[in-house]
């Protein structure tokens, strides 16, 4: 567990947070347009289940032409031999991050790693839309930074490459390594709607809190000009 505060990392240290755009539509043709109209402002996309429930491999396949990287966030979570099955099959579609549930438990993780080929795993810790009083009426009793840090520690000890966990939790990975990666949904640039996020930051903060990448959606593929969304983050990104 961690048990010293954390402190930033020195800028000689900080590697630039890079953006991910999320294509949270159940619409292949939508998706496909925000992609063409951000061209080569954005090189790196999320299909989550609505889009890929929709579209199937297909999209990713279409990204990846396209010199896209693709980040498949279907969290799986099922017994060992089957995540690891699915693991693989999103590794031989030539994803570059995938997610999994860290509380599926150690034997799923590892059978995961095992699996994933090329792709690099990102545990989910404690959902971004979660806060403590769901947590509890869940089952799980124990402070809700402590469940995130157990878990980020758990899928360290197995060689998963990161996690996937809300910015606000950033802090509590501070003692583990730098390559370890740590993606943030959950962030909302100054002025805009949370939504059904629960514990967000805006681009800056994370950034500055150590994320490797940020998850952005609505904020930009709904924004006015979704193309000035996205640049504005990407200088803020490289401001911090």
């Amino acid at each position: 567990m961690c048990e010293n505060w954390w402190e930033p990392p020195t800028r000689k240290e900080v590697i630039m947070t890079e953006l991910i755009v999320a294509l949270d539509t159940d619409q292949q043709a939508q998706a496909q347009s925000w992609v063409n109209n951000l061209g080569e402002r954005v090189g790196f996309y999320k299909v989550g289940m609505e889009l890929f429930t929709s579209a199937g491999p297909a999209i990713v396949e279409w990204l990846k032409e396209r010199g896209k990287k693709v980040f498949l966030d279907l969290k799986y979570h099922d017994i060992p031999n089957t995540a690891g099955r699915a693991v693989a099959a999103a590794s031989r579609w030539g994803v570059d991050l995938c997610t999994i549930h860290a509380a599926g438990g150690i034997e799923m993780l590892r059978e995961c790693k095992a699996m994933c080929g090329q792709t690099k795993l990102l545990a989910v810790t404690v959902l971004t839309s979660l806060n403590q009083e769901q947590l509890a009426s869940i089952g799980v009793q124990w402070p809700l930074a402590q469940q995130v840090a157990a878990l980020a520690e758990l899928a360290l000890k197995v060689g998963i490459h990161g996690v996937i966990c809300a910015p606000t939790d950033l802090h509590l990975l501070a003692t583990l390594p730098r390559d370890f990666l740590r993606v943030t949904p959950g962030i909302r640039p100054e002025g805009t709607a949370t939504g059904d996020q629960k514990r967000v930051m805006t681009p800056a903060q994370a950034a500055r809190g150590g994320a490797s990448h940020i998850v952005v959606g609505r904020p930009i593929t709904a924004a006015p000009d979704p193309v000035q969304a996205a640049e504005e983050i990407i200088k803020e990104l490289i401001q911090c």
